[in-house]
């Protein structure tokens, strides 16, 4: 029997910062609005609308493996945007969004989670810097692709 692998290597923290070339009221209703994410966004693969405040998101960055999530709005203001994560990962993402100068938005980015199941959970352990690796380039695709994006709000 395998044992669960520690905590402390099934557990993630992101951040970033980035300065996005978009007014924050358009930028915020880019990113509140879940169900259109695949359209500018290909690393989130489908979502289904569970109703005003949930959402079933599936996401597949560089690596060959989908992540399936549970998606909970806890907060839609202005200045952040926050949701909990349920099902491969657990936890929570943010995104804080600030005026900038010349009409652009600061965007700050905060997730903590935690990989949920044995065999993730394991993976999480052996691989992390490649998983880490994998979101890197995830987040960077948000940030390119928000920041030209000409999908209307």
């Amino acid at each position: 029997m395998i044992p669960d692998p520690p905590a402390a290597g099934r557990s993630f923290r992101f951040d970033g910062d980035w300065v996005v070339p978009r007014p924050r009221a358009e930028l915020h209703r880019l990113l509140e609005d879940l169900e259109h994410y695949p359209d500018w966004w290909p690393e989130v693969r489908a979502v289904a609308s569970l109703g005003p405040d949930d959402a079933l998101v599936v996401v597949r960055s560089r690596l060959p493996y989908d992540l399936e999530l549970h998606l909970h709005a806890v907060h839609r203001r202005a200045d952040l945007l926050e949701t909990s994560i349920d099902g491969d990962l657990v936890g929570w993402v943010r995104w804080r969004l600030d005026d900038a100068d010349d009409g652009a938005t600061r965007l700050s980015f905060e997730q903590e989670v935690v990989v949920s199941g044995r065999l993730l959970g394991l993976a999480a352990y052996v691989v992390r810097p490649l998983l880490v690796w994998n979101h890197e380039r995830m987040m960077a695709s948000a940030v390119r692709r928000v920041a030209g994006s000409t999908t209307a709000p």
